[in-house]
């Protein structure tokens, strides 16, 4: 008998279940509330979701920053979307494992991870007969990244273990087991170019490549690089792929032929402009609170700080990292500072809120103070100084474009002066840096504050990895933004200009990522 199925799926949400713009507060066609709108709702269909729910917007932040004693809302929203599995993603660890564990146990959903131990709500496999009939196994698997990344006391009692071992293991209990077809949540991208074969990414961090050219799961399902693609052939695996913040969803249906042979499509759908009722009614209120938080005055800047487009402020500085380099400075005590914006930044207001520090500093990172010498800070310049591609006028490099934008993986410094200069090829065009009015000599050693995600070399810094470190500040950086403003009240922002960048080359109307 001819069977078919349809999976929804959605990953990377990173607390946007509202179809809130926080900068604007603005409806935009966005969300998970406007995504799970157009979801069947059969017994053929299942509905799934990669990771990353808890960490990452203005709500999930409010309450999992102590400023909301309200139930587990994000579980909640994915019950009323009907989801049947999950996995794990990183970012899921970045408030600890009882949060964790806390959201997991209110889902109706289970969560499969094959690859993580230590965690009672979490089991490797899962077996489902759907409506027709049809037995469907699936399991899930988490970057094995993640220790990398993540601070050692939110993994407490957590073991992460090698993916591809684990999903060839799962693969076999669910074949054992009698699955007609089988589905791998993967919290990992491809580290590979799934159409070309041309590297990606480190191969430690995202193997969906490697899995489908190793392991014969029918469909493949993955997230954690933000970018959407999909109805891809691997090796005899379809795979797709989604972006973040719940902007749309991949729906894949397969048929299973009397033959045995199976059909598959997926296609990503956008998330429209339509709210699901229910969670719509559910969020209404939760909004509401989350809004009075998020606009409370905390204190006022000389000057507001706003958003610049990204090749004017690489030249040129940006006052938002100067003010945040500024914080930095004060609570760890070094030398020189650095930090890096994200790809979707607010900006400051005078008046500064809750909501411009939530909505400017996303990341969950905490800060470390290091031991630098110029060695280590020039090699990390020379990393900074290929954000810029000259070869046609001046544009951002694809490397920081492709396969997903990544402009924060481009730093920005307080505390040293540098010059970059354009017109000298890559790796040697670091032309100056000077300290307290003098060239910086080569043994001299200074301490540098950065972020922990940075600090592990991650965004291709691999010498930050190499410096000892000499203070850990465990409050999260945003937190530290927020105490800073609370407690001068009245800040005048930094404004001087750390980087000179001689050699500019005439900027193209329209560079390549312009939009980005």
């Amino acid at each position: 008998m001819r069977r078919s199925m349809t999976v929804c799926f959605t990953s990377d949400i990173h607390g946007y279940f509202s179809n809130l713009d926080y900068a604007s507060g603005k409806r935009i066609p966005s969300g998970y509330v406007n995504c799970i709108h157009s979801f069947p709702r059969d017994g053929n269909t299942l509905i799934l979701d990669g990771g990353d729910i808890l960490q990452g917007s203005p709500l999930t932040y409010w309450r999992y920053s102590g400023g909301a004693d309200v139930e587990c809302f994000p579980a909640k929203i994915m019950n009323l979307a009907g989801v049947r599995f999950v996995t794990l993603g990183n970012h899921d660890f970045n408030y600890g494992v009882k949060p964790l564990r806390e959201y997991l146990a209110a889902l109706n959903a289970q969560c499969l991870c094959a690859n993580v131990e230590g965690i009672p709500e979490v089991r490797k496999t899962a077996l489902v007969t759907l409506e027709n009939g049809l037995r469907v196994g699936l399991t899930g698997i988490l970057t094995p990244f993640t220790p990398h990344w993540e601070r050692p006391e939110n993994l407490t009692g957590v073991r992460v273990l090698d993916s591809v071992s684990s999903a060839r293991e799962a693969l076999g209990e669910l074949k054992a087991q009698g699955a007609e077809v089988t589905v791998c949540i993967a919290h990992c991208g491809f580290e590979r170019d799934p159409i070309t074969g041309a590297p990606l990414s480190d191969p430690a961090e995202n193997q969906g490549y490697r899995i489908c050219r190793e392991l014969d799961f029918d469909i493949l399902l993955t997230g954690h690089q933000h970018q959407a693609r999909a109805d891809i052939n691997l090796c005899g695996t379809h795979t797709c792929q989604v972006s973040d913040r719940a902007r749309h969803y991949a729906r894949v249906d397969l048929t299973l032929e009397d033959t045995g042979e199976t059909s598959v499509r997926s296609r990503i759908v956008e998330s429209g402009d339509t709210p699901y009722p229910p969670a719509r009614d559910y969020l209404a209120p939760l909004e509401a609170e989350n809004a009075v938080f998020l606009d409370a005055p905390l204190g006022t800047l000389d000057r507001a700080l706003p958003m610049q487009d990204r090749l004017t402020m690489a030249l040129q500085g940006s006052d938002i990292a100067n003010f945040i380099n500024q914080v930095q400075l004060e609570v760890s005590g070094a030398d020189i500072s650095v930090t890096a914006l994200g790809n979707n930044v607010k900006g400051f207001n005078r008046q500064v809120t809750v909501r411009d520090v939530v909505a400017t500093y996303e990341f969950p990172n905490t800060l470390k103070t290091v031991r630098v010498t110029r060695k280590e800070l020039k090699a990390a310049l020379e990393r900074c100084a290929e954000y810029f591609d000259t070869r046609e006028g001046l544009r951002i490099s694809e490397e920081f474009l492709l396969p997903a934008p990544q402009h924060f993986n481009y730093d920005f410094y307080s505390g040293i002066e540098v010059t970059l200069d354009l017109r000298k090829p890559l790796g040697q065009r670091v032309a100056s840096i000077r300290y307290e009015g003098q060239e910086l000599p080569e043994d001299k050693e200074l301490k540098l504050c950065l972020n922990n995600y940075r600090a592990t070399g991650a965004g291709g810094y691999p010498l930050y990895a190499q410096c000892p470190v000499l203070k850990e500040e465990p409050t999260e950086i945003a937190q530290l933004i927020l105490d800073y403003v609370r407690l001068h009240r009245d800040i005048a922002v930094d404004s001087t200009h750390w980087l000179r960048v001689l050699g500019v080359p005439e900027t193209k109307a329209a560079p390549f990522g312009e939009a980005l």
